[in-house]
């Protein structure tokens, strides 16, 4: 195994960071360099020092890395953060273009020596798009370290936005696109005029379809939308809210999920098959197939004692922290190597 780290390093290719540095994607590729690191599995400061290429976006630059890698006889680990059913009803034209997108995506994945996506669910996804290489599951991981319980965050928070300490709060994150469940979010946040809807985070508002954009200027007055913000921020959110609600209609697996998990508030996301097989209704999270469930859902962690939840939803983002994850990759590293 010594001589494992010693010969092969890995390098991990930010190309198109700042494109998608404010994503799950983004979050994940910061994850990655945590998770070698932990698990001790040496990480390249340069190109020509890596052994093993990650390579995380699909994007023409990262196409052109990753024939470059293989031409270079270095390794290429491809992850497959985004499918054709996740891309549908994103941003504007994303329907129509989902069945090139699809071909695009397998024809970058196909790079790889080996294909990583966060779970089982989009695993199967892939292969049954006919990819030959390869695919296994891994989470993106959750800095378990970072996200958790801090009151004194939470008061933060509740400072920083004004909120008194008696308003209930309701917190959401994602992308401003119907996949995300921004319709449902504010459909919600008009029945419960008592409680303070924020969501966050946004995107490029050029890619902003134009329904969205009507919606937002006709929103609850029940509603906050501070846009993007620093991960300590959002740790603070976690810490401060009542409850998070994640009404996303479709996911690869949704990094803010296991935030939340991580920080021990009440969570209600969409039944929906990518949690099927790891999150538990009732048991981690409360789950929710329409805006009139997740309403009844957040009326009850708003007035009950949830705490046997959370602790739960907290003993599992300890099982996708970095730590574990990146033993993980190691085992992953050895058959690839």
């Amino acid at each position: 195994m010594n001589g494992y780290q010693e010969e092969y390093k890995g390098y991990i290719y930010r190309g198109g960071l700042s494109i998608v540095k404010k994503s799950g994607v983004g979050s994940a590729i910061c994850h990655q360099e945590k998770m070698m690191q932990r698990a001790g599995i040496p990480v390249a400061d340069s190109w020509q020092e890596g052994d093993v290429i990650h390579v995380n976006t699909v994007f023409p630059d990262s196409v052109l890395a990753a024939c470059i890698a293989r031409r270079q006889g270095k390794k290429v680990v491809y992850y497959g953060h985004s499918t054709m059913e996740d891309f549908r009803n994103s941003f504007i034209g994303s329907n129509l273009a989902a069945p090139l997108f699809r071909r695009w995506i397998c024809r970058c994945y196909s790079l790889g020596d080996i294909i990583l996506t966060p779970t089982e669910y989009s695993r199967k996804l892939l292969m049954g798009y006919g990819l030959k290489k390869p695919v296994y599951a891994l989470t993106n991981g959750v800095d378990t370290g970072f996200f958790g319980r801090d009151p004194e965050a939470g008061r933060r928070f509740r400072k920083r936005y004004g909120i008194s300490e008696e308003r209930k709060v309701v917190i959401s994150a994602g992308h401003l696109i119907p996949r995300k469940g921004i319709f449902d979010f504010l459909q919600l946040a008009s029945q419960m005029p008592e409680v303070l809807f924020i969501w966050f985070g946004g995107g490029n508002t050029w890619a902003v379809r134009r329904d969205v954009k009507r919606a937002l200027r006709h929103r609850p007055e029940n509603t906050l939308f501070p846009g993007y913000v620093k991960p300590e921020f959002l740790r603070e959110a976690y810490c401060g809210a009542d409850a998070f609600a994640f009404f996303s209609y479709e996911e690869t697996e949704g990094i803010v999920v296991l935030e939340a998990l991580a920080s021990e508030i009440p969570a209600v996301v969409r039944d929906i098959p990518v949690y099927g097989d790891w999150l538990e209704d009732g048991v981690q999270v409360y789950k929710a197939a329409d805006a009139e469930t997740f309403r009844r859902r957040l009326e009850t962690v708003l007035t009950e004692d949830c705490s046997p939840m959370t602790a739960r939803g907290r003993e599992l983002a300890e099982e996708h922290s970095i730590r574990r994850t990146g033993m993980k990759l190691k085992e992953i590293y050895q058959t690839l190597l």
